[in-house]
């Protein structure tokens, strides 16, 4: 499991603790320093976690032929079962965070993560269609507020100056999955039957749980929270102009992700076989570009969106225009991924930063901002190959859509200027 690209240091400082508006106090819980081993192998876990989170939910998209053929449905159909995860993680991240923010983290974390568990093993061990697809909403619903309540403590442990870094390390989970859980998954799933990848899953997530109780501290809620005031944070523009700026900015990358295969294969010319290469270049430069996301937050987190949206809308035109030539169209999916990861490491800090006292519920948000940009994305790329646009399209649909994101960001520039004590 990567931990992270850069080194994090214990949550200790010699001088006072860094508060402002856009760096709550409440982050600094006042734990005791953890030696620098311990705090690796703390984060490590919080990675691990979502790591498991990552193998679940793109593993499914590779053994849908196989899912579809064992349950006695059509593909189209199996598709459903994606869309009833990212349900599960749109539903559940707001409730789940608004319920739970009096809790202490470390045991919601572990109840988050034995709920997944549970709705992997409904998923490997549903009889029949309907019950699968319950299965995989119920797996979902845990998804958007682990990597919130995750972040939140990993953010905790560590400097101020290091935050950015401490929560791209267990984004970094997520990130890695793409590159090495999901293909593992697939190949699993594939060759002793497509239970068997979810049964993996499982495992992941009781290691999961294990470690976290063994190495991750406790930390405790927040005890002045309350539903009213945590669905309060929908009130602040600035929150509602960063979940838009996940929704759209971060659509344009799935509209291209989403008919990647086609792309390769029908565009660029490639064999059929060389688009899981492909995917591992963008499963790699996920993880590069998530550990360059924590540095970039730790330096300014609005500049970091800013300059993260304008990259991905440029390289999505530029991989449109180069499809047809191998080495640039792999160059330019690489730089894409790359982007995208930046930008969903700094909408996280965004969200913590902007969120007021309910930050467990903005962190948690960002994830189904994230769902619904799946949507968005994949059903806008879906028209525009349907209208006879061809399949470089979407990506020119992705340069749109990152376009205005960026509108919406002059937006809250604006309103950051007016009001500098709203973030």
């Amino acid at each position: 499991m990567v931990v992270g690209a850069v080194p994090l240091a214990p949550a200790v400082s010699s001088s006072p603790p860094v508060t402002s508006a856009t760096t709550p106090a409440r982050l600094d819980s006042g734990l005791a320093p953890l030696p620098t081993a311990r705090l690796v192998l703390a984060i490590g876990s919080l990675a691990l976690g979502g790591f498991a989170f990552g193998t679940t939910e793109f593993v499914t998209m590779g053994l849908l032929p196989d899912i579809a053929a064992g349950v006695g449905i059509d593909i189209p159909t199996a598709g459903h079962l994606i869309s009833a995860y990212a349900l599960g993680v749109v539903v559940g991240a707001p409730t789940i965070a608004a319920l739970g923010a009096r809790l202490p983290r470390r045991a919601l974390l572990v109840g988050l993560m034995a709920a997944f568990l549970a709705g992997n093993v409904l998923t490997a061990i549903a009889p029949a269609y309907g019950s699968l697809l319950l299965a995989r909403f119920v797996a979902g619903l845990p998804h958007g507020a682990y990597f919130g309540v995750a972040s939140l403590v990993a953010a905790a442990l560590v400097t101020p100056d290091r935050r950015g870094r401490a929560v791209s390390s267990v984004m970094i989970g997520l990130a890695a999955a793409n590159l090495a859980g999901v293909p593992a998954a697939t190949w699993l799933g594939q060759t002793a039957g497509w239970r068997a990848a979810f049964w993996a899953v499982v495992g992941l997530a009781a290691l999961s749980i294990v470690s976290m109780v063994a190495v991750v501290p406790g930390t405790p809620g927040n005890p002045d929270a309350g539903v009213r005031q945590e669905l309060g944070a929908l009130r602040r523009p600035q929150v509602l102009l960063t979940l838009l700026v996940g929704m759209i900015g971060f659509g344009g990358m799935f509209a291209m992700y989403t008919y990647i295969a086609p792309l390769v294969t029908d565009v660029t010319g490639l064999s059929a076989g060389s688009v899981p290469l492909v995917l591992l270049v963008f499963g790699l430069a996920g993880v590069l570009g998530t550990a360059l996301g924590g540095r970039l937050a730790d330096i300014a987190v609005f500049r970091s969106l800013v300059g993260a949206l304008v990259a991905v809308g440029v390289l999505l035109a530029v991989l449109a225009l180069v499809a047809e030539h191998p080495v640039a169209l792999v160059a330019a999916v690489f730089g894409v991924s790359m982007a995208t990861s930046v930008l969903v490491v700094n909408l996280q800090m965004r969200l913590m930063e902007v969120a007021g006292d309910a930050q467990m519920f903005g962190a948690a948000l960002n994830h189904a901002s994230l769902n619904l940009a799946n949507a968005l994305g994949a059903w806008l790329g879906g028209l525009v190959i349907a209208a006879g646009l061809g399949y470089t399209a979407p990506s020119l649909v992705g340069t749109g859509l990152a376009a205005v994101g960026l509108g919406v960001l002059a937006v809250s520039a604006v309103l950051r200027r007016r009001d500098p004590a709203d973030g």
